[in-house]
Formats: structure tokens, sequence, C-alpha cells
């Protein structure tokens, strides 16, 4: 049966599914009702409120995301014969969906060049490979990557190692996500974060959703757009796509949604793949054209308004219409819904930072709602709606290649720590350096860096010319497998929940929770900063002038945060207090922006040639599909897409029929970057015509290493392909 909307008694039954799963409805309520951050999107969900429930203290939230992630740690242990039975071949056939379904990790796994097996470890013995080999190196032979799924102490502890340690090369996953917009908002309002916070949304007449799908991704975001649409707002939905969830979604915590289902989108735009600067300056064209910019705001609160409003006045109608695939007549509604709200909120994911001006998109965001003064007041405002749960908080506690000043300052004099002065790689820089031979190992606290990355052909091989990488990890990925170091070793983690300790996550509000922890489920897996601790006594030893022993409480390392992460404040007292807080400064309900004068900066920009426009050729975007989160795959089926399976590539029927095609016609997808076969090409009517999707991870052999100069984030939604029948290759 078609799925016609999100969310729905499909998503209940889903739940009660994942409770048989993790052995028992009350057990797994129980645990998702801990007092732990969600551990899926940033959202961010539960803390001391209890799992389920969002900042505002509505109850229940909860969505399929989180469900997943809890049932997948509630998984039993990976018995240790295991890796004597199965072959690194073997895993590497598995799909990420299987190497996920394999169990938790239980045990320290290394592989060594020249064997056909993993073997499992001891902890000492792993400790001492990674020291000795760390020790061997010069600093900068190093790279320590960081997910976004971890706690601000693991996270800040890591990169202190890393810096006494002498390197800069430390960077995190949002290089492949929302750098730019981190970049794009700084050089903007002086924040790289959003400027509301959850009761801003709510307050909103009107949200601009543009290159996202939180229906598949965020779920519990859906609330809030349906609190949006009842008290009168609009949705503007911009996107290549037309989402089912973004249509219509069913909240199952409201009895009336359920019932009869939720309209989301008010108005639903469908640029062409990349279209999207193009439609935002076309928007501030006619709002100049019709005397509806606000220039008293921009004379008071901007600079280079003159400049902004001059390049408006330059653009042509041929060139924004051509270049967005947006006609000049919908150009102007949603330029007129968006003159009639007093209120508005500018949301936006993966869609506009995952091209090479993805930082430009960002701007031209900004930009757009300075015209009308929509960022600086209740109610009003910027949203980069954040991908894993605490991706943002990673950034805030200085997971970056180049800290920012403050908190250098603070470190160098507050605890007398020298450290290095060089700029420090990129994660992208850190991949080609490895692949050349400058870099020689990696240690990557979570996630799935080879998953993660374009070109995952190259991703394999750099990896693959390390001579140690270590993972840190809950249960296996396709990063485990592919891509082996000289020496490749596995440490298991606890989960979030498991953690014998507090620790906090920050929200992409910018709100910072306390999660308790709990008992663990497992034997085996240890707590990441009792494991990151241990590294750093190992490595550093007592020259380094820290005391390891206090560093393996959190408490302890909440006292440095506080006294050198600007806004950190209260984190020093929220373990006895347990008073969450929203982090001073972000949430900007006055103009007055975090610039040297106080005033935003306007940017102009030059209007990319559209790509793929010849007739053999489509513009192919990466998606997550509704079974999924990041680059872990929960489900093979695509729900709200109405798919049964992965290896797929969904195109109009149009374009079916123009490139000589038939539904489900085995194909080659192929560019520059490489090449993918026996692909089922399928004819999808809810995408534009010169349009294409393809899952991510598995597309990303497709996506260039070229990256948007200012933020360094790839390229996945700007991606030009040809398909070539199987029969003719």
């Amino acid at each position: 049966m078609k799925v016609r909307s999100g969310g729905g008694y499909r998503a209940i039954l889903y739940s009660f599914k994942k409770g048989r799963e993790a052995g028992g409805y009350w057990k797994f309520f129980k645990a998702m009702r801990t007092r732990n951050t969600c551990k899926t999107c940033a959202l961010g969900m539960g803390g001391q409120q209890g799992g389920m429930v969002n900042e505002a203290g509505s109850f229940p939230e909860v969505c399929k995301k989180s469900m997943q992630a809890m049932a997948s740690d509630m998984q039993p242990g990976i018995d240790p014969t295991f890796w004597k039975k199965h072959s690194v071949e073997e895993l590497q056939k598995l799909s990420p969906r299987q190497l996920e379904y394999l169990g938790r990790l239980l045990h320290p796994v290394r592989y060594r060049a020249g064997s056909s097996h993993f073997e499992t470890i001891t902890w000492d013995e792993a400790f001492s490979s990674i020291a000795d080999k760390f020790a061997s190196l010069t600093p900068d032979e190093t790279f320590w990557y960081f997910s976004g799924r971890s706690s601000n102490e693991a996270g800040f502890l890591l990169q202190l190692i890393a810096r006494i340690y002498g390197t800069n090369n430390v960077n995190n996953c949002s290089y492949y996500c929302h750098q730019a917009s981190g970049v794009g908002l700084q050089s903007s309002v002086g924040s790289g974060t959003a400027t509301i916070d959850l009761e801003d949304l709510e307050k909103a007449d009107l949200v601009f959703l543009i290159g996202g799908n939180p229906a598949s991704n965020h779920p519990r975001l859906m609330t809030s757009l349906m609190h949006v649409r009842r008290h009168g707002g609009k949705v503007v939905v911009i996107n290549p796509v037309r989402e089912t969830g973004l249509v219509k979604f069913r909240i199952p915590s409201s009895p009336l949604s359920l019932l009869t289902g939720t309209k989301i989108a008010s108005h639903y735009t469908m640029p062409h793949i990349g279209g999207d600067l193009a439609l935002l300056w076309g928007i501030a064209k006619v709002l100049r054209s019709r005397d509806q910019i606000q220039l008293d705001f921009l004379k008071e609160h901007c600079r280079d308004d003159e400049a902004f409003l001059e390049r408006v006045d330059s653009l042509e109608w041929d060139e924004i219409v051509s270049k967005s695939g947006v006609e000049r007549a919908e150009i102007e509604t949603i330029a007129e819904i968006y003159a009639a709200s007093e209120r508005t909120v500018f949301a936006w994911t993966m869609g506009i930072t995952h091209h090479a001006h993805g930082v430009d998109n960002v701007q031209a965001i900004a930009n757009l709602a300075m015209c009308r003064g929509m960022v600086g007041r209740p109610g009003a405002g910027l949203m980069p709606i954040r991908g894993h749960s605490n991706v943002q908080g990673i950034g805030s506690v200085g997971v970056t290649p180049k800290l920012k000043q403050q908190i250098f300052d603070a470190l160098e004099s507050k605890y007398q720590i020298k450290l290095p002065l060089s700029p420090g790689l990129d994660t992208l820089g850190c991949m080609e350096a490895a692949a050349e031979g400058r870099v020689k190992a990696a240690l990557c606290l979570g996630g799935n860096l080879y998953g993660s990355n374009p070109d995952a052909n190259f991703a394999a091989d750099a990896l693959s010319k390390l001579d140690l990488n270590v993972m840190l990890s809950t249960t296996m990925n396709t990063g485990h497998v592919h891509g082996l170091a000289q020496e490749t070793i596995i440490l298991p983690v606890l989960a979030r929940d498991e953690e014998p300790e507090p620790t906090t996550q920050e929200s992409m509000f910018n709100f910072v929770r306390l999660s308790d922890g709990g008992p663990r489920r497992l034997p085996g897996p240890r707590s990441e900063v009792e494991i990151i601790s241990t590294l750093g006594q190992r490595l550093l030893g007592d020259d380094a002038g820290i005391d390891w022993e206090q560093m393996q409480h959190t408490e302890t390392i909440r006292q440095w945060i506080g006294e050198v992460v600007p806004g950190y404040e209260a984190i020093q007292s929220i373990g006895e207090s347990k008073k969450e807080f929203h982090i001073g400064g972000r949430i900007l309900h006055q103009p007055t922006f975090g610039t040297e004068d106080g005033r935003a900066v306007m940017h102009c920009h030059d209007l990319p040639p559209l790509k793929g426009t010849a007739d053999d050729e489509l513009r192919l975007m990466t998606v997550r599909s509704e079974g999924q989160f990041n680059t872990v795959v929960y489900e093979e089926e695509d729900l709200y897409r109405n798919q049964d399976r992965r290896d797929i590539i969904l195109m109009h029927p149009d374009d079916l029929q123009r490139l000589g095609l038939q539904h489900d016609e085995r194909v080659r997808v192929e560019n520059e970057t490489g090449h993918m076969d026996s692909i089922l090409a399928r004819g999808y009517e809810d995408i534009r015509p010169g349009n294409a999707l393809m899952y991510y991870p598995e597309s990303n052999v497709l996506v260039s290493r070229y990256s948007d100069p200012h933020s360094k984030t790839p390229a996945f939604k700007g991606v030009v392909v040809k398909i070539r029948s199987m029969q003719t290759t």
C-alpha cells in the first residue's frame, strides 16, 4: 500500500516492533524514558526531564530514529568466537544494515595487514599499540576525528590531548554536513549556530523549510510545524523532491493529527538541484521591486547593505529563472507570502550546505532574513537543522582545527598549557594527507569516516595507507572493514545511557542538557572518557601537568570547559544543580549581533551556472532514507518514498523516456569520479525532471572531492551523472 503521509499508525506499530527487538515493551519504554539526551538528532529530546520530552516539556515526543538507536544499543554482544569464524573478506560483503545488526562490540579487536581475520586483544595490548605508534610519529603525522554522538566531556578531553601532543589536525563530522552553515552564519551574524530557541520556532507565523526533509531525518520537528500550522501560520517548503512527510504528517502524540493528518506545506516549490541560490536572490528582487525591504533596518543594523541592494538591482530575471528552474510568477508568490509575515523562521539542512556554493547559500538566507528584519527579535530568525545529537556541542568545546582565540588564551593562561600554532587540517585535508603519506595514524571518536567521505574509492585508498587507524564504536559499520590500515584497532565503548557518570550534550537550539548515564548492559565496553584519559596518560605521561586520574571523571572536565569555553560557565554546576541551560549570547532577541561592531553583514554573490544540462546528464543528490540515520542503515526500505531497496536511482518518468530506459531497468550510473553497476533506474513522479536521487553512503563513490572553498564541505547534493543501460555497457 502506498504511503501517503508521514508518521501515523505505521510509526506506532514500528515502536512495538522495536520494543520486541529490544527484549520487551516495558524494558524498552524504561530505556527510552531515562534521563538521557536522545541519541539521534540535535533537536535533543530528553535530558533531566526524562526521555521523550522536548525543551518545552511536551510528552510524549519520540520518533523512529530514537527508537532505532536505542534498540541497536540493546542488542546482544558479538561473541568473541565470531571473529575467528568470519573473515574480513566476508565482512566486506555485508551491507551497512547487516554490519549494524551484528550486535554490540564487546572486546577490542585488531586487524593487521596480511591477516584474513580480525582478532580480539586485551585492553592493555590496545593501549600499548596505540601509544607506541603515536609516540613514534611527529604530531602532524596524525589526525583526530570526532563524530557528533559523543559527549562534550569526551570531545573536550580528546581535543585537549591532541593539542598537548602537538597537533591541530583536530576536526569533526560537521565538515561533511553543516560546516557551511557555521561559516555562513558566522560571517553574517557573528555566531555559527541557530539564532532562535524552540519557543521562537513555535511562535513563528511563517517557516521556510529549505533543502531538507525533517519528516524522515528530524521527525520531532514535525510537531513544531504542526503547532505553526494550527495557529494559522504557513510553511513554505523549497525542495526538488516532493517529500510525502512534508505534504502531510500524522503526529502520533496528537489524536486529531493522528486521525486526520496535518497538512505541513502550505506552499511547495521545487527548484532544480543547485538552484536555491538563484531562487533566494529572486525573492529578494521581488521585495526590492515592491518596496518591501526594510531599508531602515538594513541601514541601522547591517553592513554592506548598499552593495547588496545594488547587486539585487543588477540581477536579470532571465538569469534567475534559468538558474533556479523556478518561474518568475512562482518566485513572486513566495515573496508575497514572506512580505505578509510578521515572524519568519528560516530553516535548512544539507540540501543547502552540500554544494560547492554552500556558504553562499547560507549567506543568501541570512540576507533574505535581514531584508525584513527577521533576525534579532522573538519568533523569528535563522535555524540550521543540525544532524547528530551533539555535533554542535562537539564544535563548541573546541573540536575544530583552529581553536577560538578565547579558548586558546584561556587554556594557556589558566592551565599553563602550551598549544600548537599550526593551522591544522580539515577533515578532507586529513584524508588527502593520508593518501599522500603525510599522515600516518588516525584516532576516530565514533562515526564512520570511510562511509561519510566523498569519493569512496579514494577514501578506502587513503585510509589503507595509514600505519594505524583507531576507532571507538558501539557497533560495526562499513568504516571498520573497508580501507583497512596496516593496523586497525576497534575499541568498544558504552552507549550514552550506560555511562558511569553524567555527561552533557548541546542541542541545535543552543541548549545544554545533562545525561545521567546508567547501568551497563554488557560486560566489556568502557566509558569514552575512561578510554581517552587512559590514552592521554599512556601517550603524554605526567609531564603534561594533568592529573589523569581526575580526568577520568566528567565533573573535572566540566570544570575545565566552564573555565575556558565562552557561554559554558553554567556547566560547572550542572552536575550538582541538574539545571540545564541555554548558552549565552547565541539566541538573538535583539538586533545586536556577534560581530565587532554589533551589526550583521550582508553578502553579494554570483549565481552559479546550473549543472547537468546536457541531454545525457542528470543532476544527482545523495539522500538518506526514512530507515537510516547518517551513515547507519536500520532498514533497507524507504517507507515515505515507497521504495523497498537501496540499489536504485530515482528519476522522473520523463527522464526515463528521454534516456531510453524502462522502469527498473539495470543501469550503470557514472561520472568522472566513479561508477555504480547494476543499479535499478526507477521512475519517480515526485522529483523535478532533470534531477535524480540515490542513497547515501552507497552512492558516495560518485561524489567528487571538490568542496566549498570557504567551508571545505563536499558537494554531496551537486553531482552530475550519466546513465547507461547495462545492456549496452
